[in-house]
């Protein structure tokens, strides 16, 4: 038996092309001589569609699409993933659900059993849970459906929730011969071994075939990294798909094929999601240009790299703002850059606005010292720049701050935190160099002046970000284990062997900057535990301050 798995990339809402994309993609299974051709979940609206089921018109519309694709299906076993009307009408209305389609012949639908609801995912607002697990039979062999996270319990790797069922266990007892699980499961920095885990235990529990075709391609903030698979029986990866990029996979299940070794570089990976990211937020808004402030510093160097890549170098305009503070060394670089980049650059000097600023603030600041009020102007006045060409131009600005500076609240509210998306809003500064490094590999792009700098925001005389600042290498120890792991400060302090007073001090950072993260722009998503999509804390809050104050 064949399998064709159709790895595709989906506009959230966009029913025409997404029903186009896969009626074109059963004819080229159709052409491999295919039995059976595998789509991703809610495939036909694209993942996550969010509020978009709150619009009857919406599920109606879908079903429409579902009878066209059935059209298309003669001679070929189609599995593709939508919503649909839960005609219990019980908690929820709808399903998200598997269409099993076979020869112009809806056979039925496989609805999703398990829901997550916790981090980025909110399925339990719109879903009912499945209530059965189902055997399909095609050409004498017993076909089981799962969706995406019904296999992940079984994995053990389901951390915030206990589901009262293990889908893999409740299919046991049916013995099917295949399992095709549908899937959009986001990326985040080194996933790769949790799903190789996940799917093996599942071939091994269930005795067969287990073949993966997940979504690919970003939506806002997620992004999805295909890697469609198929493992074998014993749990061994046979086959895999490509990552961050659409992919068709043929699998043959009467061949033996050799054993696929699922190594890649974590930092490429991080890459090209961050590519990926910037690239489907512009294409699918249909917007073509950026600009980005250049300032010589390492975070909007990698800015650049990752538009120019994106988006193409026609596309990217550099502004170089500098004032007094600005550094010789810091203009020279963004030249070289922008010169290495082929991308437009342009000098405004905000020196002159600045000082009008001053003269015009000082009967107000009038016998006070220089603070952070003047500093945080230089920036403001940088993203009123960086706005005024974006509304003149029909340029979208792309915010540079990373995720330690954000944690930190090291960063300006309506000065370098003002754009339309945060490429680096979920990076580490830590991974920023490696990042930076990584580009390097081959040619030097990002002037290595750039990278062996100590970072600075160049907004009083001789500042260093560590003036202010732990090492950047402690900032993100702790942001990880605080924020990704959920570790408690006497965690952190213990495991790291770090002063209390210091991991108590970045710890009230993180939670005291939650205001200024609310007012951000969106970021991609590309680590466990974002800032951006999937983390809830109140802004009003005592508890974090009492409870560091009570850990002895």
């Amino acid at each position: 038996m064949k399998i064709f798995i159709a790895q595709l990339n989906y506009i959230v809402g966009d029913l025409d092309e997404n029903t186009k994309k896969i009626i074109d993609a059963i004819y080229k299974a159709k052409e491999k001589k295919a039995d059976i051709v595998l789509f991703s979940e809610l495939a036909i609206c694209g993942y996550p569609p969010e509020d978009l089921l709150y619009f009857e018109d919406f599920e109606k519309k879908i079903h429409l699409k579902l009878e066209e694709i059935i059209s298309h299906t003669k001679d070929i076993f189609v599995v593709v993933g939508l919503i649909r009307k839960n005609p219990s009408k019980q908690e929820k209305d709808l399903y998200n659900s598997a269409a099993i389609i076979c020869d112009g012949k809806l056979l039925g639908y496989k609805d999703k059993t398990l829901l997550p609801d916790y981090d980025v995912f909110k399925e339990r607002r719109y879903f009912e849970p499945g209530k059965e697990e189902k055997i399909f039979q095609y050409k004498n062999k017993k076909i089981s459906v799962l969706i995406c996270e019904d296999a992940w319990q079984h994995g053990g790797k389901v951390h915030f929730t206990k589901y009262l069922k293990d889908p893999v266990l409740d299919v046991k007892p049916l013995h099917p011969d295949i399992v095709l699980n549908l899937a959009a499961s986001p990326f985040y920095f080194e996933k790769r071994d949790v799903r190789l885990h996940i799917y093996e235990q599942t071939a091994k529990t269930l005795n067969c075939p287990v073949i993966v075709c997940n979504q690919v391609g970003a939506n806002d903030e997620l992004v999805f990294d295909g890697y469609s698979m198929f493992f074998d029986k014993e749990g061994i990866l046979r086959e895999i798909g490509k990552g961050f990029e659409e992919d068709f996979l043929l699998i043959d299940l009467e061949k033996k094929e050799k054993e696929k070794s699922f190594i890649t570089s974590s930092i490429e990976d991080l890459y090209h999601s961050l590519v990926l990211g910037v690239k489907d937020y512009f294409r699918k808004q249909n917007l073509k240009k950026a600009c980005i402030g250049l300032s010589g510093g390492i975070d909007s160097a990698l800015v650049c790299c990752i538009a120019q890549q994106a988006l193409g170098k026609e596309n990217v305009l550099a502004v170089n703002m500098p004032s007094r503070f600005s550094s010789f060394q810091g203009i020279e670089d963004s030249n070289q850059l922008a010169n290495n980049l082929d991308i437009k650059l342009i000098d405004i000097p905000i020196d002159k606005m600045f000082q009008e600023f001053l003269d015009l603030l000082s009967p107000v600041f009038f016998n006070t010292k220089p603070n952070i009020a003047e500093e945080n102007l230089q920036a403001r006045i940088r993203g009123i720049i960086l706005m005024a060409i974006s509304n003149k131009l029909g340029h979208i600005v792309l915010s540079t701050g990373n995720k330690s500076e954000m944690a930190m609240g090291y960063s300006t509210l309506y000065g370098d935190m003002c754009g339309g998306l945060g490429v680096l809003a979920d990076v580490a500064k830590t991974q920023v160099y490696q990042l930076a490094n990584w580009i390097n590999k081959d040619k030097e792009i990002i002037p290595l002046s750039i990278i062996e700098k100590p970072p600075s925001a160049e907004l009083k005389e001789n500042q260093k970000d560590e003036d202010d600042l732990p090492a950047y290498k402690i900032v993100d120890t702790v942001l990880k284990d605080y924020v990704e792991e959920h570790r408690s400060s006497r965690e952190i302090v213990d495991k790291r062997l770090l002063k209390k007073e210091l991991v108590d001090d970045l710890v009230r950072r993180i939670h005291l900057a939650e205001y200024k993260r609310r007012q951000s722009p969106i970021g991609i998503r590309v680590s466990k535990k974002s800032f951006s999509k999937g983390r809830y804390f109140p802004i009003v809050q005592k508890w974090i301050k009492d409870r560091l104050e009570e850990e002895i």
